[in-house]
Order: C-alpha cells, then structure tokens, then sequence
C-alpha cells in the first residue's frame, strides 16, 4: 500500500523511490549545471485543461517545491487563431484548484515577442534562416519523408540583405496569410524532419488576444517555446514523450539564438509519458463538437474529464493528486482505468465527507402505531469512522420516505428489506415492522404500512436481531432535490471512437436525472461543491452551476463500490 503525506500542496509518495526526472535533476545540481531549479506550466490557452495536464501542473509545481526553486505560470499564446481570454480565466482557476503556486506574475510568451522577432533577425544575419516562398503544401511536398531525404527550396540561397528586407516586410504587413514564411536554414537531409529547415515565423493576419493587432507575423511554437524557457531561465523544460523528437531542434534554436552557451546549459527539455485515461474525451476538436451538439452541457459538463468539470462533478485537489502519485512519472506510454481515478476520490472522501441520509425514489410510509403530531430527533454521527466530524439532530415522525427498492410486496428469496410480515432496521432509529400496503387503480404501490417497537430506539436491539438496514427521511421536513446520476459519457464496449466514420460512441445513459427526490433538512443549507456521502449510495457535490437554495441539485461523484484495487 502506498503512503502519502500533504506539504505545501503536493502529494507526496513517502516510500521515498526518486523517478527518472529527480534523478536527472540531482545529478544537474551535484554536477554544478544548475544553482536554483526552476520550472514552468505553459498551456496554449485555445481550451480547458484536461486529468492529463493535471499531471504536468503537479510534476512541474512539485519539482520546483520539493528543490526550494521557483514555478513559473506563463502562457503559450503564439497562435492568435484559437486563443481566448475565456480560456486563460479558466486555466487560471484550475492551477489554483490544484494548489500550484506560481513564482511572481503570470508570463505570456507574447511578452516575449520583441525579443523573439530579434532572435529570428539575428539567425538571418547569421545565414541560418531565410524567407522562403513556397506554398504550405509545397514545403511538405520538399520536406521528404522518413526514408527519403528532403530536397532544398529555391529560396534557400537568398542573400542575408534580400532576407532581411523580405522578414521587415512580413512584419509591416505586405503580405498575405501563407504567402511567406521564415525557415530556419538547417540540414534537409536530416534523418528527424524536424530538423529540415523548420518554419519559424509565419503571416497572421489575425487580432491577438493580448497584443491586438500591433503584430501580424507569429513565432512558431518550436522556435517561440525555448526562446521562453531561455528568458524565464527555466533550468529544465518538462514536457511530453511527442516532444522528444523536437529536442534537437530546440536545443538548436537556444544555442543559435545566443540564449544556450553550451549544450550542457539550460534550459534542458526532459520529456515523460502522458497521462492516458481508458474511455474518455480529451480532445479539444472533440470536446468542442460535444458542446456545440448539445451533448453536453458546456466544457464543465461532468460527464467530462476537464478539470473544471472534475471540479463541478465532486472531485478535490487532493484525489487528482492522489491519482497522478499512483500513476507514476515514467517514459514508457501507456493507459490507466478510469476506476482508479474513482478509487482516489473514494479514498479522499470517506472520512472528510458527512454522511447523510438521501432518498432518491421516494414512497411514502405511515407508522401506524406512532403518535400522530409527534417528532422525536436522533442524534446521528456525521461519519462514524471520523468523530471529529460530530453529529446531528434528524427529525422523525409518523411518516417517512424510503427509497422505492427497499420494498417489495412479494420479495425473492434473500430480500432483507421492507416486505409485510417483516422487520427492519431502519437507520439510527426503530425497527419497524411493514403490515402492508395501498395501491392505485394501475397496481403501483402508494403507500407502505408499518408498525414500530418502541423499545428498538436508536436502531440497536441486541435481543432481536433483524437481516435488512435501510435509511429514511422524515416526510414533513424532507427537503425536495435533484439528483444527477453521471455514467461514463462513452459506450465502453465500442471504446472512443468509431473506426469506420471517426465519430464518438456516445453512452446514451451517461446521465440519469431524478428530480423527485428527498434529503435532510440539514442539506436545505448545502452550498455549491460542498460534498456529502449519501449512505448506501454514493457520494455527491452541490452543483456548481444550477444548484440554489430553491432547487438543489446534486451531481453524485461517485458510487460506493469499487472494481479497483491497489496492489
């Protein structure tokens, strides 16, 4: 069993095994490549972040913590056609969410755009880059392939004079979107394709998100990012295993512009695996088309894994910290169950939750033999396996709802709950024995009869032992709800996608609603993201964004049964 203990923030595993990152980082510090360990989360800021960049966030922010340095916050704002000020409130809140504290100001690579402009100037001085002419498609067509060798652009021999005028008159605008662009002069020969003579600039004519319109031509990312990590003075660029091809051509970037003063330097990119999530949607194009089909309700929409919709679903900081510790930083790819994302939030709350009674399809009871206009209250333990969480007063009375399967008129064998002729246990209060029932004119049941045994109070009799426990909510101050009950947003047995056309296989079930049902008073105060074990069921979160005082509405997190175990 793996231990965790909470500094700062960050989860940590105390079995005290370093991975391949710490390791290269240590032997950095012991060598004297690196003084002060600084990282950086830089997300292009065109969507929402999803349980994969959860793992970014809290391996970068827990490099830099766990080495006394600094985490940087800086966004990869180089492509103005996707981007939006939407996108950068949101990825804000969800690194706020996680705990990771950013060193200083947020950082935008468009702050570094005059520096950028004068490293691409300076290559071209060097007769290292040139504009070139050739069509988007045409540089694919000359770039070659993995075993063929690419051949030279026309345009690859212009003076540094003519370049130097050509890349002055992409900044004024002379140009059209794809009629030129500024390569990197290379090797087209390379066997990494990265390498043949990259686009670095291109013309965007196209208002920027920050910088409006004062720039119409735009870094490439693989010429933007390490010019980023080089003026924050990153000491090591983390990032994912398909940019391990681009670390030659980044290291190229940073050496040719000046900004890498030998290749042992930094900043040094060290690339991990991703975090891959069995049966679910992480794709921007896919997500976006999901929303704008009316699937789901927006971005946030639990059923999804953007960490904002983890957020509204009932998921804490600490079990996606949980999570991401168990799955491990490594380099080799693979995929991890959705079920042991569930166990992390199980884990997180079963002794931090309240335990409360919900009746989710409700049918009325009568105690016969109770007072009638009489209300007694129990004193019930908040969580029985966490007595710091106290207890509380639940009202009952001569009617009760219970849930609509705990009773059956004529029961197969091994049914312990409410049927006549038998006693149950009914949670915290009395045994309680059915004498029947009433029906409308189709046959469906009403209304349940019971009576009770005043000497069973507080639900524990020794001397008469009953098979069937089952919850209650007291009918006069029952507390009307809605209640959401979340499955997977894809058909598990088809997997993702559909190999035939590319569309999705939607789970038609992924969402049952329930707007009849009944919680305890105490949850008439609930607020938004408040979470709350409803027994023998599951445990739930106040939705953020329908819920009010006049409608609650309850998004169950999770069930109470796991398929998952830790080894």
């Amino acid at each position: 069993m793996h231990k965790y203990k909470q500094t700062e923030g960050v989860m940590e595993n105390e079995t005290g095994s370093k991975n391949f990152i710490e390791q290269i980082i240590e032997k950095d510090i012991a060598e004297g490549h690196c003084e002060t360990v600084r990282t950086r989360f830089p997300p292009e800021p065109n969507g929402y972040l999803h349980i994969g960049h959860a793992k970014s966030i809290l391996l970068n922010y827990g490099l830099a913590a766990e080495y006394g340095g600094t985490f940087n916050m800086r966004f990869d704002d180089t492509n103005p056609t996707k981007e939006k000020e939407e996108f950068v409130e949101s990825i804000k809140k969800d690194v706020e969410w996680l705990g990771a504290k950013w060193n200083g100001d947020i950082l935008f690579a468009s702050d570094y755009f005059p520096q950028m402009y004068e490293a691409a100037v300076g290559l071209i001085k060097k007769g290292k880059a040139y504009v070139d002419d050739l069509s988007a498609e045409e540089i694919r067509q000359y770039r070659g392939t993995l075993t063929e060798a690419g051949k030279e652009s026309p345009y690859r021999n212009r003076s540094v004079e003519e370049n130097l005028k050509l890349f002055e008159e992409m900044k004024e605008g002379r140009y059209a979107d794809g009629e030129k662009v500024l390569r990197a002069k290379i090797d087209m020969a390379s066997p990494n394709i990265n390498m043949r003579d990259p686009v670095i600039y291109r013309v965007a004519h196209m208002t920027h998100h920050r910088t409006g319109d004062k720039w119409c031509i735009y870094p490439m990312y693989d010429f933007a990012h390490p010019i980023e990590d080089a003026v924050e003075g990153i000491t090591h660029s983390i990032c994912t295993l398909e940019f391990e091809d681009h670390r030659p051509l980044y290291d190229w970037v940073v050496i040719e512009t000046g900004y890498k003063t030998s290749p042992e330097g930094n900043p040094k990119q060290i690339e991990f695996a991703k975090l891959y999530l069995t049966n679910v949607v992480t794709g921007k194009r896919y997500i976006k088309k999901l929303v704008e089909d009316g699937v789901v309700d927006g971005w946030d929409d639990p059923r999804l894994v953007s960490l904002s919709a983890l957020r509204r679903r009932g998921f804490t900081p600490e079990s996606i910290k949980m999570f991401v510790d168990l799955v491990g930083v490594t380099k080799s790819q693979g995929s991890v169950e959705y079920p042991m994302l569930e166990y992390c939030i199980r884990e997180d709350l079963k002794l931090k939750s309240k335990r409360m009674m919900a009746v989710l399809n409700p049918i009325k009871i009568v105690i016969d033999n109770y007072p009638e206009n009489q209300t007694e209250y129990f004193d019930v333990p908040n969580n029985q396996e966490n007595p710091e969480l106290g207890s509380r007063k639940v009202p009952f009375s001569r009617e009760l709802y219970i849930d609509a399967e705990d009773f059956m008129e004529e029961p197969p064998k091994k049914y312990f709950r409410l049927f006549p002729g038998n006693e149950v246990r009914f949670m915290n209060a009395y045994y309680l024995t059915c004498t029947g029932c009433e029906k409308d004119a189709d046959g469906n049941v009403t209304l349940i009869h019971c009576t009770y045994d005043p000497a069973t109070k507080g639900g524990n009799y020794p001397e008469r032992k009953v098979k069937g426990t089952i919850h209650w909510v007291n009918a006069p101050t029952a507390v009307n709800a809605e209640v959401r009950l979340y499955e997977n947003l894809i058909d598990e047995e088809k997997g993702v996608y559909n190999e035939e056309d590319g569309s999705m296989n939607i789970n038609p079930n992924s969402l049952t609603v329930l707007n009849k049902c009944v919680v305890e008073p105490e949850l008439a105060d609930a607020k938004p993201e408040d979470k709350f074990q409803f027994v023998r069921t599951g445990y739930f979160c106040v939705d953020s964004k329908d819920s009010s005082k006049e409608h609650l509405v309850f998004n169950r997190i999770v069930s109470l049964k796991s398929s998952f175990k830790l080894n």
